[in-house]
């Protein structure tokens, strides 16, 4: 059954999800109030404009039975259809969706592509299911949702917990439903499926483009650098692997599982091949073993939170030593460690813009599908870098003639692109 969530369920009142949906309210307030709106244009960008919560009745493979919790929240329509991933995590919560949702929005007006911001979640640990369970609960997940999606509605993508396999189960769930297959419904699928040559790694290349924008911006040469790298799934594995071909140091990296160090440099590229064999960075051999609290605090030129949100945060960002932090997870910098990064002068480059690469590449896939006609790697690549570079000299710019922070400067860009096409459209009726 499918229910329009009018009122918050129950989960929304989780203290995380909660802490997250404030934090980004919170930096919708500081850009609306920086850019003169009244209380009804912050009360129109800070409400989803439509948001959903399904049962989805899992048959696992011992036959029995349990109910799962899956959201869909559309932040946002003013600049297109709405674009945001889906992910599958225990700790998932209406309020953490709500919130990635709003982000996904100034994400994509940022880096102006036409759409509006959405995402989605099911509280599932997918660790602990097969994958014919995964498959079942996508499926299932994706025909509740369904009257909602489309190529011109709301077209999802991959994050935590999710894949391309997962992408494929949404598109032929709902193709099958429409009578035709529709690729264009997602994003982020296997390339035999319509996918975009340079998706998979599309958010670890914005960070890294960032990342060396913004050592640049401090002074420091890339090549011998020393990073640190929150993270070794999606986003994080491909920016350290992109990091360490740009000739920087990666010290250290870290997962669910326990955080790992070399002074000298990790072996990346070892370190991959050791991840695919035993599904861990711990372990690897010639490492230390490191807290991975830690690794937040270590004295490098680059640290890049790549895993889950609110890990910055006023209990550790007076030890944070990096001279520049480019978030590549969502949210991972609360406002109170925002305050002290801004006095202790650590350049933090935020989310919106460090880690909009993925959703530049899944509108290229979306524009490749609709025009049945694909680019090459190297167009894909040249066309995000370009997109990239722009966005990273606006933010600039727009921080330094307002004499904000690079976080506020980005939001505020990206709520006055989102504000205008609205009030350009007006109100109907």
């Amino acid at each position: 059954m499918t229910a329009v969530a009018d009122a918050p369920a129950p989960q929304s009142t989780i203290a995380p999800g909660a802490s997250v949906l404030a934090d980004a309210r919170s930096q919708l307030r500081t850009a609306t109030d920086v850019l003169g709106y009244d209380r009804g244009v912050y009360e129109m960008l800070a409400t989803p404009r439509r948001e959903v919560t399904v049962s989805i009745p899992l048959r696992r493979d011992d036959g029995t039975h349990e109910v799962l919790v899956g959201h869909r929240v559309q932040h946002n329509f003013s600049r297109g259809p709405a674009k945001g991933g889906l992910r599958y995590s225990p700790d998932v919560t209406l309020d953490e969706v709500r919130a990635l949702a709003m982000w996904m929005t100034w994400k994509c007006a940022l880096l102006d592509v036409p759409y509006g911001g959405a995402k989605g979640g099911v509280r599932i640990d997918p660790r602990e299911h097969s994958q014919a369970e995964l498959e079942r609960v996508t499926r299932r997940y994706t025909s509740e949702i369904s009257p909602l999606i489309g190529p011109e509605r709301d077209i999802p993508a991959p994050d935590i917990g999710t894949d391309e396999n997962t992408m494929a189960w949404m598109m032929d769930t709902y193709s099958v439903q429409q009578g035709h297959t529709v690729l264009g419904v997602t994003t982020g699928k296997p390339i035999s499926l319509g996918g975009s040559l340079g998706r998979a790694t599309a958010t670890s290349r914005g960070v890294a483009h960032v990342a060396f924008a913004a050592l640049a911006d401090r002074g420091i040469t890339v090549h011998g650098a020393t990073a640190a790298v929150q993270g070794f799934g999606k986003v994080g594995r491909y920016t350290a692997r992109f990091l360490a071909e740009a000739g920087m140091k990666v010290v250290a990296v870290s997962d669910q599982y326990g955080a790992i160090a070399d002074e000298r440099g990790l072996d990346v590229p070892a370190l991959e091949a050791h991840v695919d064999a035993t599904g861990s960075v711990v372990g690897f051999t010639g490492s230390d073993v490191l807290d991975g609290s830690a690794l937040l605090e270590l004295d490098v030129d680059l640290l890049v939170p790549a895993a889950v949100e609110g890990v910055l945060n006023a209990g550790n960002a007076e030890r944070v030593k990096a001279k520049a932090i480019v978030e590549g997870a969502n949210g991972p910098t609360t406002p109170e460690a925002d305050e002290v990064f801004r006095r202790n002068d650590i350049l933090v480059a935020p989310d919106i813009l460090a880690n909009a690469g993925g959703v530049v590449v899944s509108y290229f896939e979306w524009v490749q599908s609709s025009q049945a006609f694909w680019w090459s790697a190297d167009e894909v690549e040249s066309r995000l870098a370009a997109r990239m570079d722009i966005a990273w000299r606006d933010v600039n710019t727009a921080a330094r003639q307002r004499g904000l922070a690079l976080r506020d400067a980005a939001t505020v860009l990206a709520v006055e692109r989102v504000a205008q096409a609205h009030l350009l459209r007006g109100l109907y009726p």
